[in-house]
């Protein structure tokens, strides 16, 4: 591997944001560890895929083991694995709770702690989480107290890492997206989705895969919650 070639982990690639973050940085000639639960085997040798949850602490140790047995090292940790759960607050059940909990937090703090470990130890590396504006934005329409809970605490995570490692040439950035199109919304959806946000559209996946490239190749920049929301977190 030439050794200018970056590494990056991305987790949740199977499908939406986090497949079109993996092409995004095969175009850019990243070398990905692309993980998911259901995500199938690759024959690109550009992309080592590790099967499973990343909420356990398991799958963070097989993801972490493959980067370094294919690869050798990792530059970039992409957090984009999330659950999001749209429910009135008493509505939510046990089970919503703790699954919304053990992916975006439990799946944030494992590999991103193993992946920071060996950063350090390298001499440097970027982790970028995928959050979102509806932390900063509630929406009556769009009872999310889930989501504001969990990526809110990813937001604040990545303020708190950003600062701890600052001088040990760790960055610590997030995106965080308004409405996006992905396979999650059904195109019925589109035009009143589109609506929430003050540019009067929904965001495409590259726009997302946009920032965070831009903030991988932005050295001076750490602690950074970047709104890419077509104006949501400005205000209506």
């Amino acid at each position: 591997m030439s050794a200018h070639q970056k590494v990056a982990i991305v987790t949740g690639a199977s499908q939406g944001l986090g497949a079109a973050t993996v092409a995004g940085l095969l175009t850019q000639g990243y070398r990905v560890v692309a993980t998911s639960r259901t995500i199938p085997v690759s024959d690109d040798p550009n992309i080592a895929t590790v099967a499973g949850d990343i909420g356990d602490r398991e799958t963070a140790e097989r993801v972490m083991a493959t980067a370094l047995a294919r690869f050798g090292r990792v530059d970039t940790l992409v957090n984009n694995a999330g659950i999001f759960i749209a429910k009135p607050f008493t509505d939510y059940t046990e089970e919503d709770y703790a699954r919304v909990l053990a992916t975006n937090l439990a799946g944030f703090y494992h590999i991103t702690q193993l992946a920071i470990a060996r950063m350090v130890a390298q001499g440097g590396g970027h982790v970028v989480q995928i959050t979102t504006s509806l932390v900063e934005h509630a929406n009556s329409n769009v009872p999310s107290v889930l989501a504001s809970l969990t990526k809110g605490g990813l937001n604040a995570a990545t303020r708190s890492l950003a600062i701890e490692y600052a001088s040990r040439g760790v960055r610590v950035n997030a995106v965080s997206p308004g409405i996006i199109k992905t396979p999650m919304h059904d195109p019925s959806t589109h035009e009143w989705l589109g609506k929430q946000h003050p540019v009067g559209h929904m965001g495409e996946a590259a726009d997302i895969v946009n920032a965070i490239l831009y903030l991988d190749s932005a050295p001076f920049v750490t602690g950074e919650i970047l709104h890419v929301d077509g104006g949501q977190s400005a205000g209506h």
